[in-house]
């Protein structure tokens, strides 16, 4: 169809004239409504953006004479932030005194309160020694797919 004959109907029926292909030999057009052309595409955009999730790094920290119900709480929480698809760092803050202490009885205390998190999860960065204490990162456990059969 001619571009002026495709202009004339698109005005006819109160529509828009929208090129489509322009390198196409000849160009290819469609007679639509622009307005309704453009909602439609932000509907699709906003669509994928909620749909697409970023990972953040959540911190926990822990200290030695921390009482088991706040490692209980602050195990539950770090399960929940799991279970969002979160990483989360937990910290065993040591001052003072404190980092001077044997390294395997701070490890053991770090993974007393690991053991303590109800949720799946594998150890993204093992427990290392830092200025500020011990630190290891966790994340989900990767879900297996289910056996066919």
């Amino acid at each position: 169809m001619e571009f002026a004959d495709a202009m004339a109907k698109a005005e006819e029926l109160g529509f828009d004239l929208i090129e489509i292909s322009p390198n196409a030999v000849p160009p290819i057009g469609k007679i639509m409504d622009f307005g309704k052309y453009q909602y439609l595409e932000q509907k699709k955009q906003r669509e994928v953006k909620q749909k697409s999730h970023t990972t953040e790094t959540k911190s926990v920290q822990v200290k030695i004479g921390t009482g088991d119900h706040d490692m209980a709480l602050k195990a539950k929480r770090s399960a929940e932030w799991l279970g969002e698809g979160h990483r989360v760092k937990v910290d065993l803050f040591l001052w003072g005194r404190y980092k001077y202490m044997e390294f395997a009885f701070l490890k053991e205390r770090l993974e007393r309160f690991l053991k303590l998190i109800p949720a799946d999860f594998k150890i993204a960065d093992p427990i290392a020694k830092g200025p500020k204490g011990l630190t290891c990162v966790i994340e989900r456990a990767s879900k297996t797919k289910p056996a066919q059969g």
